[in-house]
């Protein structure tokens, strides 16, 4: 399978892409800014699976140019299975310490980046094609909210929302559209907005769910926001 994930270098991303490689007929894209990070991702993907294929992108998917990425994805790649569009960012702040630029930059990096990915990967996808947006349970109506997340919990539920509505536009095609809404996970991201706090899910194990439901869901769901959380909402 063609596979292109998102926010690759840390957290779920880095750990749904090792497991995405253990299968050494997948070819996987893995996108993040940090290249440090994706040499890293790479050097351990090839200790595990030295037959495995994983492409390291250096982009930025909110400031650098699609046009340039789309050829690339289709040299490389020819035709893209599966999507996971992971990348993200957690801001936490009291309603009142938020600003409008603090809510813009949760609608460019937990939506529109996604929106943008998805535009430039559609050409190259094929009736039985995934795309997995990865949603919050912060985002899902009638989840217990948390003080501090307003900007975020925002984001999360509008690329809830688009899930919807593309999955709709794109039945004709077969390509499928599904959005996993995450509890939390032991990630770098969580321990920077929540120091202290420990998940009882550790990023691999949530890293291992997304790979999993990448391959399969869709074979089940369509234009679902499932929630993914120990917790009830």
């Amino acid at each position: 399978m063609n596979i292109i994930i998102t926010g690759a270098s840390s957290g779920i991303g880095f750990e749904a892409a090792l497991e995405l490689t253990l299968d050494s007929k997948n070819k996987v894209v893995c996108i993040a800014r940090s290249a440090d990070k994706l040499r890293k991702l790479l050097e351990i993907a090839k200790q595990i699976n030295p037959e495995c294929t994983l492409l390291p992108v250096e982009f930025d998917l909110i400031n650098d140019d699609y046009a340039a990425l789309a050829p690339f994805l289709k040299q490389q790649l020819g035709k893209v299975d599966i999507l996971i569009n992971n990348a993200g960012q957690l801001i936490n702040k009291s309603f009142l310490e938020t600003t409008e630029a603090d809510l813009a930059t949760m609608l460019e990096t937990n939506v529109m980046s996604h929106f943008k990915m998805i535009k430039c990967t559609l050409p190259f996808m094929e009736a039985g094609a995934h795309i997995v947006n990865i949603g919050s349970m912060g985002g899902f109506q009638g989840s217990i909210k948390f003080a501090g997340l307003a900007a975020y919990s925002a984001s999360k539920s509008a690329l809830h929302t688009l899930t919807e509505c593309l999955a709709l536009e794109l039945a004709p095609s077969g390509i499928k559209v599904n959005c996993l809404a995450l509890g939390s996970a032991q990630t770098e991201m969580l321990e920077t907005a929540f120091p202290g706090y420990e998940s009882p899910v550790l990023a691999f194990e949530m890293g291992k769910y997304v790979a999993d439901f990448a391959r399969t869901g869709h074979k089940f769901f369509n234009g679902k926001t499932l929630p993914v959380a120990v917790t009830t909402p």
